[in-house]
């Protein structure tokens, strides 16, 4: 019979609850036990590790030193002490870590001379240093920089994304085209804020999840009194089954062209409104009077831009001609435009590059060839490169996105299947707006009995 008073018994269940608390509750564990420790080894090594990662000055400071002097005839030395200029190396000063559910948060005070991008070209150093899995520049302020440390992988496993719910008093402005659609790798949710960032362009090879990223902002937007224009020139097989919460889709050449036209007869329409209420862009109107913001979906860019003979060419020149000025005046219009593609290159002609110099979003999944990488992420950090060719295949989903501050990170959309889509687009086909609503928002016409124009909703 074991005996429980015995001091190895008491161990071990200390032990073994130890390792229960840290599989079935890592959160209060790693507050408790881990973060503790880790902020005192952070603070004794941080003299050596801002030296090994070049973060530290050298300063020439006044120091104390001492002189000896001649030998006496008694034996005795005597010494001076004097004030002598000497070269130190200065580190940056830590601020107290503060712990988070995955990690933790540190501000730096910068040295003279120093800038934030300085830390966040040594991240993948401090990341090593410090043992942990990841480390990003998260905020800046005027000498200041804050950086966080990844302790634990979030994008391992991510909760399916789900529809928003209507708010009380239903949808306002500030509530639209802000979709969670998954989380980054700070364990912050990932937003595709069409506010913010208006376009976006997602590329990503055969199965890494960029279908997936499609599923999500889909069941996002569905709810919202938003329109939904789907271009997919591989005859609909792709946006097809969500064509329930279209307000259009097209699948040909002809009605990509056609389709495309219409749009920018839409955007006129509201510049002209715009203009006739005195505001730069459709979201300082009234709720009454605003049009329905437009988020276009293309599914595989590169069929818009590929030529099987001269006939298309002038198709294509027009479909090019058309998504770049959606580029640059949708924003303020309320028109917004997701680019999907396996092969985003130059080779696809000057549009496609052109194009890519108005999208300000960038999602790079796991792709086949390091140009489509580049064309994504090129005007980036270089290392946003390698991060996303070192996406594993076994992580779809997982992806190098851009944020609100230019800045790259790692994020994973939501597991969403095509049949959850589907049904997410039939529950809300009430809520989607037809072609005639769509082009008619933004036109003004008089209210009976007076001079005031109105828009028409």
């Amino acid at each position: 019979m074991i005996d429980v008073s015995h001091p190895l018994v008491k161990v071990l269940a200390v032990l073994l609850l130890l390792i229960i608390w840290r599989r079935w509750a890592p959160v209060s564990y790693w507050y408790l036990f881990v973060f503790p420790r880790k902020v005192l080894w952070l603070r004794w090594t941080w003299r050596h590790v801002a030296s090994g990662c070049g973060l530290t000055k050298k300063r020439q400071r006044w120091w104390f030193t001492t002189v000896p002097g001649l030998v006496a005839s008694t034996g005795v030395v005597r010494v001076k002490r004097r004030f002598q200029r000497v070269e130190v190396d200065t580190k940056p000063w830590m601020g107290l870590p503060r712990p988070t559910p995955n990690g933790f948060r540190i501000t730096f005070h910068l040295l003279d001379g120093q800038i934030p991008e300085d830390y966040v070209k040594v991240c993948e150093r401090l990341a090593h240093a410090w043992r942990i899995e990841a480390v990003r520049v998260v905020g800046s302020r005027p000498g200041r920089v804050t950086l966080q440390g990844i302790t634990a992988d979030p994008l391992t496993h991510v909760a399916p994304a789900v529809a928003p719910v209507e708010p009380p008093g239903g949808w306002r402005a500030d509530d639209l085209l802000r979709p969670v659609v998954g989380v980054l790798e700070t364990g912050a949710p990932w937003r595709m804020d069409f506010r913010l960032i208006p376009h976006w362009m997602n590329a990503g090879a055969t199965q890494s999840g960029k279908s997936n990223l499609i599923n999500a902002l889909l069941v996002g937007l569905a709810p919202q009194p938003v329109a939904l224009v789907g271009f997919d020139l591989k005859g609909g097989m792709e946006l097809s089954a969500y064509e329930a919460r279209l307000s259009a889709l097209a699948t040909t050449r002809a009605e990509c062209v056609e389709l495309l036209s219409d749009l920018i007869a839409v955007m006129g329409a509201r510049m002209l409104a715009c203009r006739r209420y005195g505001v730069r862009d459709i979201w300082q109107l009234p709720d009454t009077l605003r049009p329905i913001p437009v988020v276009i979906l293309v599914d595989e860019l590169a069929e818009l831009f590929l030529t099987a003979d001269k006939a298309e060419k002038d198709q294509v020149t027009r479909t090019a001609t058309a998504l770049l000025r959606i580029a640059q005046l949708g924003r303020a219009l309320g028109i917004h435009l997701v680019l999907s593609g396996q092969r985003i290159g130059s080779d696809l002609g000057p549009g496609v590059t052109a194009l890519r110099a108005q999208i300000g979003g960038r999602v790079c999944h796991r792709v086949n060839d390091p140009e489509t990488a580049v064309m994504t992420l090129g005007d980036l950090d270089p290392e946003a490169l390698v991060a996303a060719r070192s996406i594993a295949p076994e992580l779809p989903g997982v992806a190098v996105v851009t944020g609100s501050d230019g800045r790259w990170s790692r994020a994973r959309s939501g597991y969403v299947s095509t049949d959850a889509a589907k049904r997410a687009a039939e529950a809300y086909a009430d809520v989607t707006p037809s072609w005639a609503q769509v082009a008619a928002s933004g036109l003004g016409h008089e209210l009976p009995g007076t001079d005031t124009p109105e828009l028409a909703a």
